[in-house]
């Protein structure tokens, strides 16, 4: 295993381990009666989610609630750090219905319930700001890092992105990595030798011709 993917590997155990201590905190909040301060960007969300959510029934907790490019948020307005692993290989997008699941041996599942209408689009994957981005629709929309190594891309790869069919979204999820196609039959002193990628910052404005 090469330096790069252990580093990447150690980020998603961390990332995971956050995840864990965070939702423990969160129902233990939750269990004492107490409540964390709400923002403006979360209220479509916990509004959706306070139309599907259901009474715990069971063994264990069961929380319902929308997922937002990042986390699941309640219809509490809670915010529960979704595992990055899971959403890329699932492909949320902002306004898929999650239900998590609280056994009684403190194991967190995470489930899709209810997909929100997709569309998708192509365009570049970038680095800016510290960020993966794709360009697309004249806007640079996030995708999770542990997304981008899954699929394995690279700057400057072109990528169909899923993003949601009828909201305005920040985030999307990663479909795939387009392949690329090379002319077989052009003359080998044509032949233009491949850019070299990088992580080089990219300046958005141009990118996207604003």
């Amino acid at each position: 295993m090469t330096d790069l993917k252990k580093l990447v590997r150690v980020k998603e155990l961390v990332e995971n381990a956050e995840s864990a201590l965070k939702v423990a905190k969160q129902l233990l909040a939750d269990a004492m009666g107490l409540h964390e301060g709400e923002s403006v960007e979360m209220d479509t969300y916990k509004d959706k989610a306070a139309t599907v959510a259901k009474e715990p029934s069971g063994a264990g907790k069961i929380i319902e609630g929308v997922f937002d490019g990042q986390n699941m948020i309640d219809k509490k307005g809670t915010v529960f750090p979704v595992p990055a692993n899971y959403a890329s290989k699932s492909k949320l997008i902002p306004g898929d219905v999650l239900k998590l699941t609280v056994t009684e041996e403190g194991k967190f599942l995470y489930k899709q319930i209810g997909p929100v209408e997709r569309k998708t689009v192509v365009g570049p994957l970038v680095y800016n700001d510290g960020h993966y981005q794709i360009l697309a629709n004249n806007k640079a929309y996030n995708v999770l890092l542990a997304s981008v190594t899954y699929f394995r891309a690279d700057v400057g790869d072109e990528v169909t992105l899923i993003i949601p069919m009828n909201e305005e979204s920040d985030w999307g999820a990663i479909e795939a990595v387009l392949p690329k196609f090379t002319d077989t039959d052009e003359p080998e002193h044509e032949k233009k030798k491949p850019a070299k990628k990088s992580k080089k910052e990219v300046n958005l404005e141009e990118e996207l011709d604003i």
